[in-house]
């Protein structure tokens, strides 16, 4: 069974002034220009406690964790941040333009603490492998802080809407505790639901699902090593999520492009010439979404562009077949070459993928169509996982919305 309980974040006080100065995007979304950026806008942006700078001096006593647990206590102490007098959930819900359509949605979700599960126990799921580097990494931000500060983002299926229809008709009602818009234009909005039979109700109804981790791999392991670092703390048996249904119509998953470069000796025309051998058709333009019975990849190239197409068997998903039959099999870039990025980067948006290449000098770009959700989740609760960067879901949830204080 799912454990969900309501909880009493921290949230940013009045007193700091306009939002969208201090919340960030999730912390392995935020490049250095974004940090710049984030650090410049305020002095209690997030930035500082989830992703701050770090200096040539540092030591085990000054370093970027004991400096982040450093500004959390001191905006606690200040008032910067205060703690809610209630427990409640809290719907969150976003207001957004899909990238590369004229589509508008609204993907509603709600934020509590969750309890967490082994994978093994058959509660929470996974779609994608982990690395240590980021785990390590944030592990030592928890221990320093004892405090989350972006959500796990949970999928859930409720294919009847049944949580949708309470969070809707909590809202109706009242304005938004928080409503800020983020550099993407996505708006965010934020309604503390405390009325104890109605997060009951709600704690009910989420009690027999099961939970798909969609983004926030790195932090969930993270509290599963911190809880079996801290057996019998209870705090330590929760970690703070948004709960999607995952066949809500404002959950949007796009595709995720990879550019190349700097593999030695690449040419377009060779990497054709092998895909033709080993049963792919070649034509050029660019990829349409067609039948659900054939995989389609684009192939950008500096003067040209390519689709590859073959039939799709059972089963199969478009980032694995990329990865193993690609570039795996046909260029020959390794798996620890693709962990390490030492020859792949990815990008949002088919515009963007195709300026990395004509107008950034990029080898080549390999153009993906979205994940669909069902065989995401086909994947997941039966045990596997997909490759990295297989799913982009859009909009990223905000940190700092709400914080849990272990």
């Amino acid at each position: 069974m799912a454990t969900l309980k309501p909880f009493q974040p921290y949230r940013y006080t009045s007193k700091v002034g306009d939002p969208s100065h201090l919340l960030t995007q999730p912390y392995d979304k935020i490049n250095p220009a974004m940090q710049a950026k984030y650090l410049a806008a305020s002095p209690y942006n997030l930035v500082r406690v989830i992703l701050g700078e770090r200096h040539s001096a540092d030591n085990s006593s000054d370093n970027v964790y004991t400096r982040a647990a450093k500004h959390l206590d001191e905006w606690i102490r200040d008032g910067i941040l205060a703690q809610d007098p209630q427990p409640g959930f809290y719907a969150y819900f976003q207001d957004f333009a899909v990238p590369d359509t004229a589509e508008r949605a609204t993907r509603m979700g709600f934020i509590g603490l969750g309890k967490v599960e082994d994978y093994s126990a058959g509660v929470v799921y996974r779609h994608e492998q982990t690395l240590s580097g980021p785990k390590k990494d944030r592990l030592e931000l928890l221990r320093h802080t004892r405090g989350h500060f972006g959500q796990i983002f949970m999928l859930y299926p409720d294919r009847e809407g049944s949580v949708d229809q309470l969070l809707q008709t909590a809202t109706a009602a009242s304005a938004p505790a928080l409503d800020v818009l983020d550099e993407y234009q996505a708006r965010h909005r934020l309604w503390p639901i405390t009325d104890q039979a109605t997060t009951r109700h709600m704690a009910a109804l989420m009690s027999d699902k099961k939970l798909l981790i969609a983004d926030g791999h790195h932090r969930y392991e993270t509290a599963l090593a911190y809880r079996n670092e801290n057996p019998g703390v209870p705090a330590a048996e929760y970690v703070m999520m948004t709960f999607v249904n995952m066949y809500s119509p404002g959950l949007k998953i796009l595709a995720t492009h990879r550019v190349l470069r700097n593999l030695e000796g690449f040419q377009a025309a060779a990497l054709l010439a092998k895909a033709r051998t080993s049963g792919w058709s070649v034509r050029e333009g660019m990829p349409e979404q067609g039948p659900s019975g054939t995989v389609r990849i684009g192939l950008v190239a500096a003067s040209r562009s390519y689709v590859l197409e073959r039939a799709r068997r059972e089963g199969e998903l478009d980032v694995p077949v990329l990865h193993t039959e690609i570039l795996g099999g046909l260029l020959g870039i390794s798996e620890e070459s693709v962990r390490d990025e030492r020859y792949i980067t990815y990008v949002r948006g088919v515009n963007a993928a195709v300026a990395e290449v004509r107008e950034k000098g990029a080898q080549a770009a390999f153009l993906l169509e979205p994940t669909p959700i069902d065989e995401m989740a086909r994947i997941a609760f039966a045990g596997g996982v997909m490759p990295q960067k297989s799913t982009d879901f859009y909009p990223k949830l905000l940190s700092g919305v709400t914080i849990y204080r272990l």
